[in-house]
């Protein structure tokens, strides 16, 4: 088992959450502008590891699910939602279920309620199924813990604390087995899925969790997390790069720009696939990291790279920026041409980058522009792209 393996992210957005007041689910209210499980998905959504998401919702919610999620309705991993059932097992194992079709190797089962999961936690969750068939995040308990008598006013006894642990979202396994082991604990009540494969004898594991990685249960929890968005927006730092690139025509009968094949009278001349838009980006995104160009790390001496796919060098340029505990925020590409016509492909440029980044289709802008028929891009001799990206990064300790 590698972690390269399938992995498909399941968000349980079923229940109803009467604790959390206001009107309707907590799932679907709005957090700093944006409804909870927007926030969810998209961690997952923007995680490279994350091959689909699939959300699981209630039979009443479809109009919910849908103005919640209408932003993000185009991002290419984001799977049609199934409705769940009464309880959380039950909407666990139908959402599992609905998967089995085209089964995924790997599946990660997460609260809706927990907006701030990060891609680290993530990372750990996957990287310890190459080694285990289940693993889940969690953090080891510090307070003091007491038991409570009968009437739940008074001390009964305190509970040692050495070995336990608080268990968060996600939960991961090797989809099969907790597939089969959901499927035997129906209606059995459960507390979570770890619950439910060790039932089965699975052996999980536990990663490090990460304590913002709090559950929305009570109302006054939206406070809470009203402060945390605060907080975690004066952690980071944005920066921005920009980038470049020229190819000319020569015979051929299509060009590779952001990924797609153009028809045309031509393609592009070059050491690799000639995607110059797709070099500009990448160009923007190393200069936002400060990691140099495209020829650093990828020389147009060196023969290995004759005729490669540009999806190479942005996907190296993505994993500099993850190093560094980032993610690209938004890019913007200009591609310089009279002729081909761009606009009729761009909905297939945004989703082409959107799959090679790992980020959701709105944060990816194409468009096109001609000079007028001056110059050697007006003379159709070629076409040249920029690109800018904007990166955001753990700020810097002072």
């Amino acid at each position: 088992m590698t972690v390269s393996a399938r992995t498909i992210a399941l968000i349980v957005a079923a229940g109803r959450g009467v604790r959390a007041g206001g009107r309707g689910p907590k799932q679907y209210r709005p957090l700093a502008g944006r409804a909870v499980l927007a926030r969810t998905a998209e961690a997952f959504l923007d995680h490279a590891g994350i091959d689909g998401v699939r959300v699981v919702i209630h039979r009443d919610d479809d109009d919910l699910y849908e103005a919640a999620l209408a932003p993000l309705r185009k991002h290419p991993k984001l799977m049609p939602p199934v409705h769940g059932g009464v309880e959380r097992q039950d909407s666990v194992r139908l959402g599992l279920q609905s998967l089995a079709g085209a089964p995924p190797t790997l599946v990660l089962i997460h609260d809706a309620a927990r907006p701030f999961v990060d891609a680290g936690t993530i990372g750990r969750v996957i990287e310890a199924l190459a080694r285990t068939p289940g693993a889940i995040a969690a953090l080891p308990v510090h307070d003091t813990l007491k038991r409570a008598a009968g009437d739940g006013r008074r001390i009964d006894g305190t509970v040692e604390r050495s070995g336990l642990w608080r268990a968060q979202t996600p939960q991961g396994f090797h989809f099969e087995a907790i597939l089969k082991a959901h499927e035997a604990a129906a209606g059995r009540a459960l507390t979570d899925d770890a619950a439910v494969a060790e039932a089965a004898g699975l052996d999980v594991a536990l990663v490090p969790g990460a304590p913002d990685n709090m559950k929305i249960t009570q109302a006054e929890d939206f406070g809470m997390a009203e402060i945390l968005l605060t907080r975690r927006r004066s952690m980071f730092e944005f920066r921005t790069g920009q980038g470049f690139d020229v190819h000319q025509f020569e015979p051929g009968d299509a060009v590779i720009l952001c990924g797609v094949a153009i028809p045309h009278a031509g393609k592009l001349k070059g050491h690799s696939d000639a995607d110059a838009a797709m070099h500009a980006l990448t160009d923007a995104v190393l200069g936002a990291i400060s990691e140099g160009d495209i020829g650093d790390h990828f020389p147009p001496t060196d023969p290995k790279w004759r005729g490669a796919p540009s999806r190479i060098f942005l996907e190296k340029a993505m994993a500099l920026v993850r190093d560094r505990g980032g993610d690209v925020v938004h890019c913007d590409i200009t591609i310089i041409c009279e002729a081909p016509k761009i606009k009729p492909h761009r909905t297939a440029m945004r989703a082409a980058l959107a799959e090679i980044m790992g980020v959701s289709v709105e944060r990816v802008s194409v468009k096109a522009t001609t000079t007028e028929e001056l110059g050697f891009t007006g003379r159709r001799e070629g076409l040249a792209a920029m690109a800018t990206a904007t990166v955001r990064l753990p700020a810097p300790a002072e």
